[in-house]
């Protein structure tokens, strides 16, 4: 292949690839960063192999340099894998009902009564705010 035909087929596989995943829900992405994770773990694989059996110099240091790149990758993946995991633990926990049997109905799912939030505000009828319009006020008009 020359080197305008693999630009070209870099270019479209970038699109492609940006198209993919831009498309993922946000439910599927932590099963599928999992999945991509054991992908890189088969690519690190691939770069000692390739690595390993180098005859040039400069073959086994970009092989080393895609080791270490993989490996910065495959670690980082986990770590947020992980991380999205413990995220997502927690906020199931924080959604359950308060505890079971608790006399206090008052807890909340996070073992602590919820705050007092005190009064409500007055209620200043329709908003003025959004029109631009002076609130209305209660003082008699000015005389002149």
């Amino acid at each position: 292949m020359d080197a305008v035909m693999m630009l070209t087929l870099f270019v479209l596989a970038a699109f492609v690839g940006f198209e993919v995943v831009s498309k993922v829900a946000t439910t599927l992405h932590t099963p599928l960063m999992s999945g991509a994770n054991a992908i890189h773990g088969i690519i690190l694989v691939g770069a000692i192999i390739v690595t390993a059996h180098s005859q040039h110099w400069l073959t086994t240091a970009v092989g080393a340099l895609a080791v270490v790149l993989a490996t910065i990758n495959l670690v980082g993946g986990f770590w947020v894998t992980g991380r999205m995991l413990r995220m997502f633990a927690a906020l199931q926990r924080a959604d359950q009902d308060p505890r079971p049997g608790d006399p206090n109905p008052q807890h909340t799912a996070l073992g602590s009564p919820p705050p007092s939030l005190g009064p409500p505000p007055p209620s200043v009828g329709p908003s003025h705010r959004a029109s631009g319009a002076r609130p209305p006020t209660t003082e008699p008009p000015a005389e002149e």
